[in-house]
């Protein structure tokens, strides 16, 4: 779904600390606005966002290399991901919707997929080892979904071999590039507007399995926005209504068997939320534009940490560097 957000970011010069948390600026004021965050190993990390702007940085962000593809200044880059040290791909979602991918840490580009068609919009992409997914807003009443097998060189739809039917007014988000979570066998997506849903999709099994999510929903701009799960029955639904993102009335649900069921955490979170990540099993972190908040105890109580406005959140494999980046062209660390 494509959205609009006008933003007035906070004061982000300065390190902004709340007890043991600490967000250290490491780009600020870039002129885009980042969604897309990738890491790769111990030290890189991937930036992509609007007017075509990509950065990498293989030392945990001390320095960037701008990577922008020529020829593509005016692609809204929604999502990334990296596939090893030199290989990855970056989605630009409206029409024409494309993906490239570089094989050389961005000094070069090729377009692997193209889609002109006037009603497509992408929204989020994912990957686990060589297989990935694309997922696109509802044609003709159903989410559009590509898959590769070679590590994004070629791309095949398969929307009609894998229907995932979409109720009226229902879409998907491309606000954080995480309403869809890729877990072994199963592909787990969230879906929001006039409904929200989850999808628990089985490639292998044949199998698609779609369940009502009672997170705030019923207008364009509610419903899901993120998934993650750490394990493939335990995970967390955040979202809300972007246009009223202090309002925490329901922007946050937890399930324990695969997304058939949801419940509400003891203490919520502050407001709307894009994006949300497990550190480990208990340290949660889940950001928006009015605020980032944390659980120690995986998820069932949160505390907020800052009221600055960020988009997205990505982690390093080991789980000890934390990166959010946000709609000012600000890229940060966060120390906890």
């Amino acid at each position: 779904m494509k959205i609009t957000i006008s933003l007035i970011a906070g004061a982000l010069g300065i390190l902004t600390t709340s007890a043991a948390q600490t967000f250290v600026p490491l780009v600020e004021n870039k002129p885009s606005s980042f969604r897309g965050l990738a890491t790769y190993g111990k030290e890189i990390v991937w930036v992509s966002g609007s007017k075509g702007t990509v950065g990498y940085s293989s030392d945990k962000g001390k320095s960037w290399h701008w990577v922008n593809p020529v020829g593509y200044e005016n692609i809204d880059f929604r999502d990334i991901a990296v596939i090893n040290k030199k290989e990855a791909l970056i989605m630009g979602v409206g029409s024409p919707a494309i993906v490239l991918k570089t094989k050389d840490a961005g000094k070069t580009w090729a377009k692997v997929y193209e889609d002109n068609r006037p009603e497509i919009f992408l929204d989020d992409l994912t990957f686990d080892g060589k297989i990935g997914y694309i997922l696109g807003d509802p044609i003709d009443g159903a989410f559009q979904l590509l898959k590769t097998t070679d590590k994004g060189n070629s791309w095949k739809d398969v929307s009609n071999e894998f229907i995932l039917f979409a109720d009226s007014g229902e879409a998907a988000f491309a606000a954080s590039g995480s309403s869809m979570k890729q877990w072994k066998n199963h592909l787990y997506i969230g879906t929001g507007g006039k409904y929200a849903s989850f999808f628990d999709f089985n490639p292998k099994a044949l199998r698609v399995d779609k369940y009502d999510c009672p997170i705030l929903s019923g207008k364009a701009s509610t419903g899901i926005f993120a998934i993650d799960f750490i394990n493939p029955n335990t995970g967390i639904a955040v979202g809300g209504d972007y246009l009223s993102d202090q309002d925490n009335s329901n922007s946050i649900l937890l399930t324990n068997d695969a997304g058939k069921n949801w419940f509400k955490p003891d203490t919520p979170v502050q407001g709307y939320r894009s994006d949300v990540c497990y550190i480990t099993e208990n340290i949660v972190l889940t950001t928006g534009t009015s605020g980032t908040d944390i659980s120690y105890d995986g998820g069932m109580n949160w505390k907020n940490i800052s009221q600055d406005s960020f988009n997205t959140i990505s982690k390093s494999p080991d789980g000890k560097t934390i990166y959010l980046t946000g709609s000012n062209g600000n890229i940060f660390k966060l120390l906890i």
